[in-house]
């Protein structure tokens, strides 16, 4: 399944600089453009995969998962 996310990203001075606006603390700065949209995706990879963690152990045993749909 294919998930979008929205970046906003500007540059300031000689950086660049972002954010992902779905996922708090999902921010980055990088030199370029194209090196900061790598970071974010890396980033909100990592940030997706550690949340998810967190609710299966937070969960315990016996628990289903949904996709949600809105």
């Amino acid at each position: 399944m294919s998930q979008n996310y929205t970046a906003v990203i500007k540059q300031d001075g000689d950086w660049w600089i972002g954010w992902v606006e779905e996922v708090p603390g999902v921010n980055a700065q990088e030199s370029n453009r194209e090196s900061l949209l790598d970071s974010l995706r890396e980033i909100l990879s990592e940030a997706l995969a550690m949340n998810r963690e967190e609710a299966r152990q937070a969960a315990g045993g016996g628990y289903e998962e949904l996709v949600l749909t809105f």
